[in-house]
């Protein structure tokens, strides 16, 4: 914890029912005995620590001057109707007691900062006198003022400082003490002054969407800004940003290595398009499997989303590869693409059932939950569309006509007959061989 101001602590509940009821009586039991507090009842963070859902941070050179702009960046915050409980991560300036000393005065008798900081040391501090044993340790024991005394203005001034010659000096003689004011905690980042502005989100909001809704006030604000001040966005979406960006960064090496796999497999361009035309209906089941859930669309399910679409050109593959073996066997394209559904028909829906009932053990859990409902819903939608959307796309890509059914053939005699004539010369006949 930064200092003595903070205090955390963690109530460990039987379920998750019984840890909401908690935290609403802890909300309400601190928003009413203890109103001048600045607290926060939340659930343990299962990814990495981010604090308040949201945050800003204000940064440049003088420290009243990024309060004063910290006070109108919570003044836009608060007017969110999704945000709630803002706070700054800065305290009021509490109460200190400041010594000026006179150096010209402290050299002609002889006493450097050093031997001044000891004797102020000595009755604000303590000095170790001896030790006490205490079982198998050692404890300091220390020489002191007494807490009256340390906070008072004339037992300092009248502090005896002791000169190199033997005597006493009183410490008013050498140097100013009054009080003073300053900030208990002064954050940086970037070496510059800053104040974190943070606040928590209303039930149901996510905080990604009370950035997008503040986002063109923030910009007018960022924008009448002094130069070297300026405010950035923090907390859970600037977390999230660093999540996607670290997964974005291998994404083309995985395509590269799945398009060479897809490649070795396929030999062919025309089969490769036709199994990744297949992975975007995976979506359809992932954004309707997240509405109905309630689940947002967070780095969680990105990887969901990820692992959907290698599932889905897993069962494109099969199907196609089954085509080309029924193609193999001597069957024409249409009869082969038929076949070919027919026969994987079953083993593909298994599968994809497997993995989906495989999820059900972590979609009720809050930090796997959403991956897992992006995979269900996917793989459940894609599944299905694939059995008919990738045989048709098949069928009309490659141009495939339907071969003529024993029922069709006399009409499709007579009808080649009749168009021989309408275009024929006169007196000439042309024969339709059977």
């Amino acid at each position: 914890l930064p200092n003595d101001f903070f205090a955390q602590a963690v109530v460990v509940t039987k379920g998750l029912k019984p840890r909401e009821r908690v935290k609403a009586r802890l909300e309400q039991a601190l928003a009413s005995d203890f109103p001048s507090v600045v607290g926060r009842i939340y659930p343990l963070e299962l990814g990495p620590p981010v604090g308040w859902p949201l945050q800003y941070r204000v940064s440049g050179v003088e420290p009243d001057e990024v309060r004063a702009i910290a006070f109108k960046l919570a003044e836009v915050l608060g007017s969110a109707p999704g945000a709630r409980n803002v706070n700054y991560n800065w305290m009021e300036p509490s109460r200190t007691v400041r010594i000026q000393v006179d150096q010209d005065q402290a050299r002609l008798l002889g006493l450097s900062s050093q031997d001044l900081a000891l004797s102020l040391n000595s009755v604000v501090s303590g000095i170790t006198a001896t030790q006490m044993r205490s079982g198998i340790y050692l404890v300091d024991v220390l020489v002191r003022a007494s807490a009256e005394q340390r906070m008072s203005l004339a037992t300092i001034r009248t502090l005896q400082v002791p000169l190199p010659s033997g005597r006493t000096v009183p410490l008013s003689q050498i140097a100013s003490v009054a009080y003073g004011q300053e900030y208990p905690i002064v954050w940086r980042r970037d070496r510059r002054s800053t104040v974190t502005v943070q606040a928590d989100t209303a039930p149901g909001m996510q905080a990604a969407t009370v950035v997008q809704e503040l986002a063109p006030k923030l910009t007018a604000l960022n924008a009448s800004l002094p130069s070297g001040y300026h405010v950035e966005l923090g907390g859970t979406v600037e977390e999230s940003k660093k999540a996607q960006t670290s997964v974005a960064a291998v994404l083309p090496l995985m395509l590269i290595l799945t398009l060479t796999v897809l490649m070795i497999q396929l030999q062919s361009f025309s089969r490769l398009f036709l199994v990744l035309s297949v992975a975007p209906l995976g979506l359809l089941g992932v954004v309707a499997a997240l509405l109905l859930s309630d689940k947002p669309l967070g780095f969680v399910a990105l990887l969901g989303v990820l692992a959907l679409t290698g599932m889905i050109a897993r069962n494109s593959v099969i199907l196609i590869d089954q085509v080309e073996k029924e193609k193999a066997q001597g069957r024409n394209t249409w009869d082969a693409v038929v076949e070919a559904s027919a026969h994987r028909f079953r083993p593909i829906l298994l599968t994809a059932s497997a993995a989906i009932l495989g999820m059900i053990p972590i979609a009720p859990t809050i930090f796997w939950g959403p991956m897992a409902y992006a995979i269900m819903g996917g793989l459940a939608v894609a599944t299905l569309l694939t059995l008919v959307f990738l045989p048709a796309l098949y069928v009309t890509w490659f141009q495939i006509k339907r071969p003529l059914s024993g029922e069709d053939e006399p009409l499709a005699r007579a009808r080649l007959v009749q168009a021989s004539e309408d275009v024929g010369a006169p007196g000439e006949g042309l024969q339709a061989d059977d």
